[in-house]
């Protein structure tokens, strides 16, 4: 491909200390990076973290560690408060297209500078609904073309409203080669990692709500008592769910810190090739509107060759399951994929890593990507 310039926009100041939002974005830049395209990084600050010390802070320290000194700039109010400054970007705008994560980037008059503009949305249904409510935060308009990670939206048994736009399906990138292959762990100790409520509240249409994980992971709470292994969440929760909390303590989960364990990209990574396999329920959300949604969390266990069970989202009817990935929808279901697991460990490491290489590879997917936004 041309060498020509890509913008990535997304947050990462907004989400201090949140190593799995980091690597979602440099994903997509060093994916790109990868494709031979001059890849730039801005992120917009919110008013309600203009003031917050961390935010800054993580934001050089994440850009630096992953060489974009030069080629990043943090706004807020049309000012670059890190990185290069907001005229270098200006300038750059029109000759590039701009990968606008959720979409991230809306302030004028950089937005509209862009040749042209691609908005990639993360969060399936959130984003629709949200869009069909004529809620701000839905960020939909201005963009020349969509995209989502929930591949089955337009499909006839996907709720999701289309909103009349074409929803373009895209797969979480993974370089591989920042998540190499690792020798295969204890095939008995399952992990993740969790925000107990995230950051969106249940969404109700048509007489329907929509839930959040808590919702789901507390149906799924007793799976430890029903077997001899280890499960393990690195719980983002707040104190006043101490009541979840115990209870998981009381079902034999045991609940690492996540400040220890996601508050920086090296250390995440540690983490999941240090673990087993991933066990791991779903946002309600996802998993009632059968929209496909696949967690780039659990692309990072597949890629590192660690086996994954996790809730089904109607990932099913698109990716291969029953190696590797293991998709369940019941109590039983799960209990009977993790046994599975255990009891033929090295074929589901092996059957992972090759998922993620088929179907997550960085390269594969963004350049499908690319010629499909027409970027390039």
């Amino acid at each position: 491909m041309a060498s020509a310039t890509v913008v990535v926009a997304g947050a990462l100041a907004n989400k201090p200390d949140q190593a799995g939002e980091a690597w979602v974005k440099l994903s997509w830049v060093r994916g790109l990076q990868r494709l031979g395209f001059d890849v730039w990084f801005v992120e917009q600050l919110a008013e309600s973290m203009r003031y917050d010390e961390r935010a800054p802070r993580w934001f050089r320290s994440v850009t630096e560690r992953f060489g974009l000194s030069g080629r990043s700039v943090l706004l807020s109010a049309g000012q670059s408060l890190a990185g290069a400054s907001a005229d270098e970007l200006l300038e750059v705008a029109p000759e590039a297209s701009l990968v606008n994560i959720s979409g991230h980037l809306t302030e004028e008059p950089l937005f509209g500078r862009f040749r042209r503009r691609v908005m990639v949305d993360i969060d399936p249904g959130f984003t629709q609904f949200w869009h069909l409510e004529g809620l701000a935060g839905a960020n939909v308009a201005g963009h020349d073309a969509y995209f989502t990670i929930g591949e089955r939206i337009g499909k006839d048994d996907c709720p999701i409203p289309t909103g009349g736009i074409e929803w373009r399906p895209v797969r979480q990138p993974v370089v591989l080669e920042d998540w190499p292959l690792v020798d295969p762990g204890a095939g008995n100790r399952f992990t993740t990692i969790a925000t107990w409520r995230g950051p969106f509240g249940p969404v109700e249409h048509g007489g329907r709500t929509y839930g959040l994980k808590v919702h789901e992971f507390r149906r799924f709470i007793e799976l430890p008592r029903r077997l001899p292994y280890r499960f393990e969440v690195a719980l983002d929760i707040d104190p006043g769910d101490d009541r979840d909390l115990e209870a998981l303590r009381r079902n034999g989960w045991e609940v690492a810190d996540p400040r220890e364990v996601a508050a920086d990209p090296d250390a995440l990574r540690a983490y999941i090739q240090g673990s087993g396999a991933e066990f791991s329920p779903a946002q309600g959300m996802y998993v009632d509107t059968a929209c496909g949604w696949f967690s780039d969390r659990s692309v990072r266990y597949l890629a590192s060759g660690k086996p994954v069970l996790v809730q089904d989202t109607g990932f099913s009817h698109i990716l291969p399951v029953g190696e590797g990935l293991l998709a369940f929808r019941t109590l039983e279901e799960a209990v009977a994929g993790a046994g599975e697991i255990a009891s033929n460990y090295d074929e589901h490491c092996a059957a992972a890593r090759a998922i993620a290489e088929e179907y997550f590879d960085a390269e594969r997917v963004l350049t499908g990507f690319c010629e499909q936004a027409k970027i390039g």
